[in-house]
């Protein structure tokens, strides 16, 4: 997926069994999915946010 702050990155995340990290993956019933734990990185523009139903839901800093 694309940072969704703007800085066109791409986000890579790892959604098998037995891989760490991981992140789980639901997708309801409209096809929103939602990603836990949140999307930390910890390079480049070091967004920090949760994907809720769809949603970015950004993380307060500090």
């Amino acid at each position: 997926m694309l940072c969704p702050c703007g800085c066109r990155e791409v986000i890579e995340l790892m959604v098998m069994e037995g891989v760490s990290p991981r992140w789980d993956v639901w997708v309801d019933d409209r096809s929103r999915p939602t990603l836990r734990p949140s999307i930390w990185r910890q390079s480049g523009c070091r967004s920090h946010f949760w994907v809720r139903g769809g949603r970015v839901i950004w993380c307060k800093s500090g």
